[in-house]
């Protein structure tokens, strides 16, 4: 089936259907201490979980750190999901666009976080798992939880929040447009549940900032990194602590965490004038995002209050809406 350099202990697990801890701890000191080093070695590892039929916790935490491992360090420039890496990840850990599985579930989410740049189609994936469970009932996600079909409850927000964390990158602090679309979605088909009123601030706080969100600290893209080794060593600057500050405050906190000055204004002092303008120029909600909006918020005939609500900070707290926007900010005047 394989052929490679460390093929033979992975056929005779496969062989012999299960793992026990000891092979596990030999995986890890001998076969694959330097990690996972090539696509063949990471296809063997997704085949004999695919198989097994008995794997202890100790299989999933190897399998899980293995790789992720893999996916975002081993592969140059360190600290990128590719989108060719992204798909290859999807089309392992999923049938028809479901996870069903926690352990890839669980990989899917440890990738994000340890990496430094997500392709925006990687992080709406992983937030549609959280629709599917709420609106279909699919997936692992609804089966691991006791959910209320239809509703968003606070372990489902806080999942969405961590994925928001984790997604924290691909060149921007802001919440991509893929992303948000999908936010809306949720909103959408929920906004008659009684969803967890934690719901209501992040679905506020993330649209708002994919709108008016400046990157403070801009990752260069695949091919200027790979020029760039002085980047990859930079441990300054962390994005999960960003999001953290943005998604966990009052309700306007979030524009407090892109105007505060960030680890990397240290390592780039000299681009701090320039970020300032780059975020005071982002508040605004130029034409494209607002004809966006006019097009997004309503879209199934009805204005939502948490739609309501978003209008009502945005007109708040951007120093500049385009006029595409202004009759719907007239309704929440």
């Amino acid at each position: 089936m394989f052929d490679y350099e460390h093929s033979l202990p992975i056929r005779q697990l496969i062989d012999k259907g299960h793992v026990t801890d000891e092979d596990v701890l030999n995986l890890r000191r001998e076969v694959y201490r330097n990690g996972v080093v090539n696509r063949e070695e990471a296809s063997g590892l997704f085949a004999f979980d695919q198989h097994a039929t008995k794997k202890p916790d100790s299989w999933r935490e190897f399998f899980v750190e293995a790789i992720a491992d893999y996916i975002v360090v081993q592969e140059a420039p360190r600290g990128y999901i590719s989108e060719a890496n992204a798909e290859w990840l999807i089309e392992n850990i999923s049938k028809d666009g479901v996870v069903d599985h926690r352990t890839e579930l669980e990989l899917l989410i440890k990738s994000m976080e340890l990496a430094n740049s997500v392709p925006p189609k990687l992080a709406a994936f992983a937030l549609q798992q959280v629709a599917n469970a709420v609106l279909e009932g699919k997936g692992v996600i609804a089966r691991d939880r006791e959910l209320k079909p239809g509703v968003i409850g606070e372990t489902e927000v806080e999942l969405l929040r961590r994925i928001l964390y984790a997604s924290g990158s691909d060149g921007s602090v802001a919440v991509t447009r893929n992303e948000a679309e999908v936010l809306f979605d949720l909103n959408d088909r929920t906004s008659e549940a009684e969803n967890h009123p934690s719901w209501s601030e992040l679905f506020i706080k993330a649209i708002a900032c994919s709108v008016m969100a400046a990157s403070g600290y801009e990752v260069p893209d695949r091919e200027e990194a790979l020029r760039r080794e002085e980047w990859l060593n930079d441990t300054s600057v962390n994005l999960g602590g960003f999001f953290s500050r943005m998604f966990s405050g009052s309700l306007s906190a979030h524009m407090d965490a892109v105007r505060a000055e960030t680890g990397s204004e240290a390592y780039y002092a000299r681009r701090n004038a320039q970020m300032a303008g780059n975020i005071r120029s982002a508040e605004k909600v130029d034409k494209s995002e607002a004809a966006w909006l006019a097009e997004r918020i309503g879209r199934d005939g009805k204005l939502h209050e948490n739609e309501k609500e978003l209008l009502a900070f945005l007109k708040k707290e951007s120093p500049e809406i385009h006029p595409i926007l202004q009759p719907l900010l007239d309704k929440v005047a």
